[in-house]
């Protein structure tokens, strides 16, 4: 008797910008993308791509000085894919980098005229997808989209409803040539119940021993909010803002610091006891948060390993997002996407 192999998923080519610590590029490999290059300004997040998948091509170097014919493997790729920083709306928020940010997007729309990709994916903050204050910038890009051949849509997704156990919203473009936009269906929310910190985390708490860690689990019974990378330039590695850290204080984590090691067996477990007596969260369970897998590894120090899970694209969201693409560019993987 013959067996025959079972198929393999096309692989489709991508160009990955801002690429950060990976999690746009890994959810789209998850999603049949091979990236032909991968490019970013940071070395600490060259470093931890290189880490974690060798045979992928790193190019060090701010998306401003990137010039395509000294790279001609990323023309007629099937998906352009930037995780950009986030923009501000000038008229919003006057922040000193607000205008890089705001150049680093108008750059990746320009380098479609080069690239020429089949499909086009920008993950930036929710708001730039729905806010008036951010018309102007939504005009310009649809006026050049337009322009190229492209039709696009802006929507939001929440990571909480692909896998995620964070409430974390992203704004998200995706653009595709001529009437393949017509096939374009934006990811449905799962059926099953978001992930509660509790489930996500309750494995690593009791790693060394901490008799208390099932109960912790017990009452961490919601989603996290948003992670806060925070800023490059300033400050240690926390957990966000105050509405964070009073959101985590009640499901009794520390979010004012990231811990070196998860409780040991002599951690206290105190109602009474203020936030600095509860326990934080380390870097790496910070990344399951985010939808890393266990094995995804981060490069640098503390901080700057924080930093980097802190401003990821969740991977679970981004393969939802590649799923979706592929389809409508015809090349789905499996009948359930078809």
């Amino acid at each position: 008797m013959v067996i025959m192999e079972e198929s393999q998923p096309e692989r489709l080519s991508c160009l990955a910008v801002c690429a950060g610590a990976g999690g746009l590029a890994l959810g789209l490999e998850q999603a049949g993308f091979e990236p032909v290059l991968l490019l970013d300004n940071r070395p600490v997040a060259c470093e931890t791509l290189r880490l974690n998948r060798p045979d992928w091509k790193v190019l060090e170097t701010d998306l401003l000085d990137f010039d395509p014919l000294d790279h001609q493997m990323v023309y007629d790729v099937d998906l352009l894919a930037a995780g950009l920083p986030r923009v501000k709306a000038s008229a919003a928020v006057k922040r000193e980098d607000s205008t890089e940010e705001l150049r680093l997007l108008e750059a990746t729309i320009m380098l479609m005229h080069a690239v020429r990709p089949r499909a086009l994916l920008i993950e930036n903050l929710p708001e730039l997808a729905t806010k008036p204050a951010f018309d102007p910038i939504r005009t310009t890009v649809a006026a050049e989209l337009e322009h190229l051949g492209y039709r696009h849509r802006w929507f939001v997704l929440n990571a909480m409803h692909h896998g995620v156990p964070q409430d974390r919203k992203h704004g998200i473009l995706v653009a595709l040539k001529g009437d393949a936009m017509d096939g374009f269906v934006e990811p449905a929310p799962e059926t099953a119940p978001p992930i509660t910190v509790g489930e996500a985390l309750g494995t690593s708490m009791a790693a060394r021993g901490w008799p208390h860690a099932t109960a912790w689990a017990a009452q961490a019974d919601r989603v996290a909010p948003t992670l806060v990378g925070g800023s490059w330039k300033r400050g240690g590695a926390d957990l966000g803002l105050t509405g964070s850290k009073r959101a985590w204080a009640r499901m009794r984590v520390n979010g004012g610091t990231v811990a070196d090691e998860v409780p040991g067996p002599d951690f206290p477990w105190d109602a009474s006891l203020g936030v600095k007596e509860m326990t934080p969260l380390t870097v790496e369970q910070t990344a399951r948060l985010q939808g890393f897998p266990a094995d995804w590894a981060f490069a640098g120090g503390k901080t700057a390993r924080y930093r980097q899970v802190g401003q990821a694209s969740p991977p679970p969201v981004s393969r939802a997002l590649g799923l979706a693409i592929r389809t409508a560019l015809g090349r789905p993987t499996d009948p359930e996407h078809r």
